[in-house]
C-alpha cells in the first residue's frame, strides 16, 4: 500500500494506463441514483487510488452503485473491490428504513446494470447480505472500508466496530452521514471520538474519514477535539432535516440551505 498522503489525480485528462480521470467517471454518475457529493467521491476517489495490487476495499451499502463505480474506478488492476448490500428494499435512503423486497430486487437488477455500463462489473465483487452477515465473506484486513449502511444507532455502532477492527494499520475508514444522521453521529460518539485506534483525518460534507493508527498524547486530543468540533454541524443537519420532515423547505431555501436533504 502506498503512503497515505500520496497525491492523486482527479484532473479533466484521463488517467494514465487508459484508466478514465475523475471528473470522465463523475460525470458518467449522473443518472446514477443516490446520496454522494463531488467532493465525496474525490475523497473516496482518493483513498482507492493511493492503494496497490493486492489491497482490498469494501464498502457496506451500495444502493445503485454510485460508490462501487468511483472505488473500482479508481483502483489499479489487481485491487479487489466487495460490495455489500442486501438489497432487500429497507434503507434504501433518507426515510426509507422500510420497504417491499421487489423495490430491493429492482435496485439490485439497477445496481447490476450500471457497473456493467461503466466497465467495472467484472471489477466489483457483490455480496449479497446484511453486512453483519458478511465478515466471514471477506477474511483478513482491508485497506480501505466505506460504511454506509443502516443508520439507526444499533446497526451503526455495529458496523463500526465489527468492520473497524478489520481495517488494517494505515489503512482508511470512511463513514457517510456522520454528523448529519442522529445514529451514525451516537455511533461515532460511543467508538470512533473518543477512540485511540483511529485518527480523525477529515470530512467532505457528511462524510468523515479515518486513519487506522494508534492514538496518542497530543494526537489524541488533537483528533477528539476536531471531531468535537464538528457538533454544531451536527445540530445543523438536524434542524434541517426536521424542517423538512415538517413540510418546510422553502423555509431552508430561506436561510442558506439548498432544501435537500443533508448529506
Amino acid at each position: 500500500m502506498t503512503p497515505p498522503d500520496a497525491p492523486t489525480d482527479t484532473s479533466t485528462g484521463t488517467a494514465r494506463g487508459g484508466r478514465r480521470s475523475f471528473a470522465e467517471v463523475f460525470a458518467a454518475l449522473s443518472d446514477v441514483q443516490g446520496w454522494m457529493t463531488q467532493a465525496q467521491a474525490e475523497r473516496l476517489w482518493a483513498a482507492a487510488s493511493r492503494l496497490g495490487a493486492g489491497a482490498r476495499i469494501v464498502e457496506i451499502g451500495s444502493y445503485h452503485g454510485r460508490s462501487a463505480i468511483v472505488l473500482s474506478s479508481a483502483s489499479v488492476p489487481g485491487v479487489e473491490v466487495y460490495a455489500i448490500d442486501p438489497h432487500g428494499g429497507n434503507d434504501r435512503g433518507p426515510q426509507q428504513i422500510h420497504g417491499e423486497f421487489a423495490e430491493g430486487q429492482a435496485d439490485h437488477e439497477t445496481f447490476m446494470a450500471n457497473l456493467a455500463r461503466e466497465g467495472v462489473r467484472e471489477r466489483v465483487t457483490h455480496i449479497r447480505k446484511p453486512s453483519q452477515d458478511a465478515t466471514d465473506d471477506v477474511p483478513g484486513l482491508l485497506e480501505v472500508v466505506y460504511i454506509d449502511g443502516a443508520h439507526r444507532y444499533e446497526p451503526a455502532r455495529a458496523d463500526i466496530v465489527r468492520w473497524g477492527r478489520k481495517v488494517a494499520p494505515g489503512g482508511t475508514l470512511l463513514i457517510h452521514d456522520s454528523f448529519s444522521s442522529i445514529g451514525v453521529t451516537l455511533a461515532l460518539l460511543t467508538t470512533l471520538v473518543f477512540g485511540a485506534k483511529f485518527r480523525y483525518v477529515g470530512r467532505s460534507g457528511t462524510m468523515t474519514e479515518y486513519r487506522r493508527e494508534d492514538v496518542r498524547g497530543p494526537a489524541y486530543l488533537s483528533s477528539v477535539l476536531r471531531q468535537l468540533a464538528q457538533l454544531p454541524y451536527f445540530a445543523r443537519n438536524v434542524f434541517f432535516k426536521v424542517l423538512i420532515v415538517l413540510g418546510l423547505r422553502r423555509v431552508t431555501r430561506l436561510l442558506g440551505h439548498g432544501g435537500e436533504w443533508p448529506y
